[in-house]
């Protein structure tokens, strides 16, 4: 059997193939723009995403027997606002986790609703990034726009809807959206009243492993860093990793709901179906992508060394290297378009090594099962894997596999 994960990036989308093996068989990468029509707004065209993954799985599968695919898993960026009309057309271009139109919003949602009262109602209290604060800056800005809106999604939502045709989401992505009640695992009704949306717009809420009902199967999915923290074992009580990529994050995974009591860390729900602390940065690894892209002709020639870092003046882009000091390797990535994890010695139990105690298939094994939405006809997947009959349904023995930001969790049949 053969997997597909599909990395919907801020830059490209990454699409791997991997067999039931673990064994990763093709990679492709499919970029496409950005959109800045304003200082710090971001923006982009979800149709650029939907041309990205309808040309590349093709290409991922050349020289593959496509009736083997037996199930597909997307994960992406965070918090984007995508919008649709009644007739499933895009409304307007997507606002992105990294755009800071909404600082009007935020200020009116911390500071007139205020912080306490958002922790209460969904464990975060609101950034610039979030979904619930584009959304009031539509209603305000956007009216005739804000009233087209008949289905709200998330970027990779965006692609799993494409796919299967069924509106939904996963908790761990829904987390960033400062719409869900993340301790009950709910849509907050207070906060959909706020932000003048109703629960008949709002995708339904799967967990991260839970299928979409298909012959081939499609996950729920899950946000990047819920998705990279299964795939480096992040799960279970007290694990912790740190991802550098465009964003920089400190991820820790928890079996039980907590608060930061100064709201410094978002209270999100993980892939693995518990829950996790996030600290993040929105600029980590593409500050190194605008020093050394050659966008910046003045500064590279007046610094030492040609602006490397110390511990890159003796190394090659992408080398492997460990620090004296006796954290885990890190592949350091100046450019920026990839990133990296680690995870220090020091947050392992005495004799423990350096993997977590439970493997995430185990830790996922015990919580799977069948998604509630089972009422839709899909067609859309089959369209890029040929006709059902010729192809294989789910068969047994089917593990977890992580990769990065590509997350493959394959469901159906007799489960994991």
């Amino acid at each position: 059997m053969l997997y597909i994960g599909i990395d919907l990036g801020t830059s490209a989308v990454k699409l791997l193939l991997m067999d039931g093996e673990g064994t990763i068989q093709n990679i492709v990468s499919k970029e496409y723009p950005l959109e800045f029509p304003h200082p710090g707004w971001s923006q982009q065209n979800p149709e650029d995403w939907r041309r990205a993954v309808l040309e590349g799985i093709p290409e991922l599968l050349h020289g593959f027997d496509a009736s083997q695919v037996a199930g597909i898993g997307a994960g992406g960026q965070m918090h984007g606002l995508v919008v649709l009309d009644e007739n499933d057309s895009v409304i307007r271009p997507a606002i992105l986790w990294n755009d800071g139109r909404t600082a009007k919003q935020v200020d009116y949602l911390n500071g007139v609703v205020g912080k306490e009262t958002l922790s209460k109602l969904t464990a975060n209290i609101a950034f610039a990034g979030f979904t619930a604060p584009k959304l009031l800056w539509m209603r305000e800005n956007e009216r005739s726009n804000f009233a087209k809106i008949a289905k709200i999604m998330l970027p990779k939502d965006y692609i799993n809807y494409l796919l299967t045709g069924v509106h939904c989401t996963d908790y761990s992505d829904a987390s960033g959206m400062l719409l869900l009640d993340v301790e009950h695992k709910c849509w907050s009704k207070e906060m959909l009243d706020l932000c003048g949306v109703t629960e008949a717009q709002m995708p339904r809420l799967l967990e991260s492993y839970e299928k979409v009902p298909e012959s081939v199967v499609v996950c729920a999915g899950a946000g990047d860093n819920a998705a990279a923290a299964v795939g480096t074992g992040t799960v279970g009580e007290g694990a912790c990793n740190i991802s550098l990529g465009t964003s920089g994050t400190v991820f820790i995974s928890s079996e039980k709901f907590g608060v930061d009591p100064r709201n410094g860390l978002h209270a999100f729900a993980h892939a693995d179906g518990r829950w996790h602390l996030m600290g993040c940065m929105l600029s980590a690894a593409s500050c190194n992508k605008w020093l050394m892209a050659g966008e910046q002709p003045g500064i590279l020639p007046a610094l030492p060394d040609g602006g490397a870092l110390p511990h890159q003046r003796h190394q090659r882009p992408g080398h492997l290297h460990r620090h004296d000091h006796g954290h885990q390797p890190v592949r350091s990535d100046p450019s920026g378009a990839g990133g990296c994890s680690l995870r220090h010695p020091g947050q392992f139990r005495s004799g423990e090594s350096p993997r977590h105690p439970h493997p995430p298939q185990q830790a996922l094994r015990r919580r799977s099962q069948e998604s509630p939405v089972a009422d839709h006809p899909i067609q859309r997947a089959e369209h890029l894997l040929g006709p059902a009959g010729e192809r294989a349904g789910p068969g047994d023995g089917r593990r977890h596999a992580g990769h990065g930001g590509l997350w493959l969790l394959p469901l159906g049949g007799g489960g994991l």
